[in-house]
């Protein structure tokens, strides 16, 4: 008796889920690069590897909430810069960055895999995120550094394009800018005097630049209409 009772509920909750039409699950994988104080100036110039995981809550066809969890490692080098006096200077560095963040997607048209004419579309990113950074914390020799980490938080958003590929598999292009609210992902430390370079007005930026690939659960595939 138990046994069909479990069944029964299990059925009924499989359907549910199913006919919800409104999540979608997949994974990111892409580039990513530094903005600051050392290396290049480019913008969107991916030199290091990025990957994660995605899911989203479409709430109609027009926005949808939605989480990510990014691994990513960033570098600079001032070999790389068309900049003269970071070329002489000759700095560089390695870190990486674990983020989690939460915000919104706003689709520039309707988006319904279900149909032929509403399954692509541009789309608007905006987030709040939380990431997790390595730190020189002091000292313990010339140029010898005792590393920590750090949590922060950063303001991400950023402009993708998605579209069906088959099915309830879709596809995406993205590009997202993160603007922090330190200047240490570059190991800048004012109170190590090796490591107290470039402007301390100016902040870092990281960005992700990259695919999606994510499956959306139930018919029509991302939206309920009612």
């Amino acid at each position: 008796m138990m046994v069909k009772r479990f069944l029964f509920i299990l059925i009924i909750g499989m359907t549910a889920i199913t006919n919800a039409q409104i999540n979608e699950v997949g994974v990111f994988i892409g580039g990513s690069n530094y903005i600051g104080d050392i290396g290049s100036t480019d913008y969107v110039n991916p030199n290091d590897y990025a990957f994660g995981v995605i899911y989203k809550y479409n709430l109609n066809p027009r926005i949808a909430l939605r989480g990510a969890f990014t691994y990513a490692k960033i570098s600079a080098d001032d070999s790389n810069s068309k900049n003269i006096a970071r070329q002489q200077r000759d700095l560089n560095f390695s870190n990486t960055i674990k983020e989690l963040a939460v915000g919104v997607e706003f689709n520039y048209f309707e988006y319904d895999l279900s149909t032929r004419d509403n399954s692509q579309t541009p789309y608007i990113l905006l987030e709040v995120a939380v990431y997790n950074y390595n730190i020189a914390e002091y000292q313990t020799a010339p140029n010898e550094y005792q590393y920590g980490n750090k949590t922060f938080l950063s303001i991400p958003f950023g402009l993708g394009y998605k579209t069906k590929i088959v099915g309830g598999l879709a596809g995406a292009i993205e590009v997202g800018v993160r603007y922090t609210f330190t200047d240490e992902l570059d190991y800048n430390n004012e109170i190590i005097n090796a490591l107290s370079f470039g402007n301390p007005n100016s902040n870092d930026w990281y960005v992700f630049t990259g695919v999606n690939l994510v499956y959306t659960f139930g018919r029509p595939a991302c939206y309920a209409t009612r």
